[in-house]
Formats: structure tokens, C-alpha cells, sequence
């Protein structure tokens, strides 16, 4: 989660809220990376775990994202988790809860919905104070 912090820092260069995600394969290897980029690209679907997953889909080989795990400082959206229900990845670990659009346990709970033929592991609230602070400064600063 530090190095996603480190990553979602970088999005303040392009004015992007800073969310940053990685995806590690089974042995722990970084295999990809994203924050966010909807200013960055004008893209509307630029969120950081879709620019990871995408970078991650390509390092593999294969839109079969298993035994992966995705960390990503802010809880997903219900995009994203769409994303990672679609990519098979098994294991999301988050940071801060996203109380107004999240959908790991805030306001939805896509990733563990019985109904879906996928349900994912989810840690949340690692290094949630860090998180939470880094997005709350940014939206300060915009007020």
C-alpha cells in the first residue's frame, strides 16, 4: 500500500484525484500499475484499477488476472469492481472507504455479491488514515 500511495502522489501532477492501484502476482511482483487518469486522458473509464488492470492484462499475456492480488488506496467503484469481477483477479486489498461511491462494503458490495458467479476476497482499511488524508488534502485544496 505504501507504493500505491507513492503512485496515487503523482496523480496531483495532472490534477487527478489521487488513487493509484497495483496489481502483484503470485509471488508478490508488481505486474501492473495505474492512478488516475480522467484529466490526465479526458477518458471517463481512466480509473487507476482499470489502468492497472489493463497494464497487468498485458504483462500476462491474458485477461485472466488469477492468482492475483489488486491494491488500490480507495475502496473501487462499481466500475471497477465490474473490472475485477471481469479479470478473474481473486484478492483486493483497499485503503480508504469510498462512503459516497464504493462498491467493496460502503454503499454496494459488488465484489461479494452471491448472486455473481465470482466473489472476491477483500482486506480493507490498510493504511486507511494515509489514504483518506492524501484525498482529503486534494479535495480541500480544490474548495
Amino acid at each position: 500500500m505504501t507504493a500505491a500511495l507513492a503512485e496515487a502522489r503523482l496523480a496531483l501532477e495532472t490534477g487527478d484525484v489521487p488513487v493509484a492501484a497495483m496489481v502483484r502476482d503470485a509471488s508478490g511482483e508488481v505486474i501492473g500499475v495505474g492512478r488516475n487518469e480522467r484529466e490526465l486522458t479526458g477518458d471517463p473509464t481512466a480509473h487507476a484499477e482499470i489502468v492497472a488492470i489493463r497494464a497487468a492484462a498485458a504483462v500476462a499475456g491474458t485477461w485472466h488476472l488469477e492468482n492475483t492480488t489488486l491494491v488500490v488506496t480507495l475502496e473501487p467503484c462499481t466500475m471497477c469492481a465490474g473490472a475485477i469481477l471481469q479479470a478473474r483477479i481473486p484478492r483486493v486489498v483497499f485503503g480508504a472507504w469510498d462512503e459516497k461511491a464504493g462498491a467493496v462494503g460502503s454503499v454496494h458490495d459488488v465484489l461479494r455479491d452471491r448472486r455473481l458467479p465470482h466473489r472476491v476476497e477483500v482486506t480493507a482499511g490498510v493504511l486507511e488514515a494515509e489514504s483518506a488524508a492524501l484525498l482529503k488534502e486534494f479535495f480541500q485544496a480544490r474548495r
